[in-house]
């Protein structure tokens, strides 16, 4: 395996990987992800709580994190589930299902300690589209998406966290297109535009559950550009909106 370069929180770019017998060494930068306050067995008071959900938020909207992140191949179960050239990618370990376009590769990082990880989805040849799936431990007092606060305010937050259009030069753009909450995951969809590139359009579905010993945040993410085709943005938001826990 490969050490890939740090993790960031941006949402994410891929190149084409350079496939040796043992194993693809993709690179995995500038993936969005969430990352967790330290986990706590204790029950926290009030203002803990209230300390550690915006230690999280600062974290979401963060714009870097460093982690020794390992990635290689991933081997799931996959069937065919339409005509569409989709197939449905199981992961057991995790517990969820997702439905990628049947030619897209499948890319794994994860922490040595298992407490964060990422799969990533993308076509084989070179592009700026592709879907991820985040996965980062929580603290008990993290139990549903409501911790965060609505939805709206969770996505505001978010989004203006990554916004560094007021700085001189100016940074990334980022702007707020729709949020909402449907069936305990938030669904937030936003754009990016970095000075002298396409801009970049992200759509994401957050939701929670438990393994049996901890609450975990999934963020699935699907990005494209401006210069994609229809086509390709409707089968990013597909992607992500097929993600169901099992």
């Amino acid at each position: 395996m490969a050490a890939i370069s740090p993790w960031l929180s941006s949402p994410q770019s891929f190149s084409n990987p350079r496939v040796s017998t043992r194993y693809s060494s993709r690179r995995c930068t500038s993936l969005p992800a969430v990352v967790s306050s330290q986990e706590h067995h204790q029950i926290p008071c009030r203002d803990q709580v209230g300390m550690k959900r915006r230690e999280v938020m600062l974290q979401l909207a963060s714009s870097a994190f460093f982690l020794p992140f390992i990635v290689s191949p991933a081997f799931a179960e996959t069937s065919i589930v339409s005509s569409e050239a989709f197939r449905v990618y199981t992961d057991e370990a995790n517990k969820f299902e997702i439905s990628i376009p049947q030619d897209w590769q499948v890319g794994q990082a994860a922490e040595p300690n298992g407490f964060k990880s990422i799969t990533a989805f993308y076509p084989e040849e070179t592009s700026s589209y592709n879907v991820s799936v985040a996965i980062t431990g929580l603290g008990p007092d993290f139990t549903r998406m409501e911790s965060f606060g609505k939805v709206e305010a969770f996505a505001e937050t978010l989004v203006s966290g990554l916004d560094r259009s007021w700085q001189k030069p100016a940074g990334v753009t980022a702007k707020l297109v729709d949020s909402r909450s449907s069936k305990g995951f938030y669904y937030i969809e936003y754009t990016l535009l970095n000075p002298g590139e396409a801009r970049k359009h992200l759509y994401s579905a957050i939701g929670m559950t438990t393994n049996g010993w901890y609450n975990r945040l999934y963020t699935v993410t699907g990005q494209f550009t401006d210069e994609e085709s229809a086509d390709q943005s409707s089968k990013i938001q597909k992607a992500v909106k097929s993600f169901k826990f099992i």
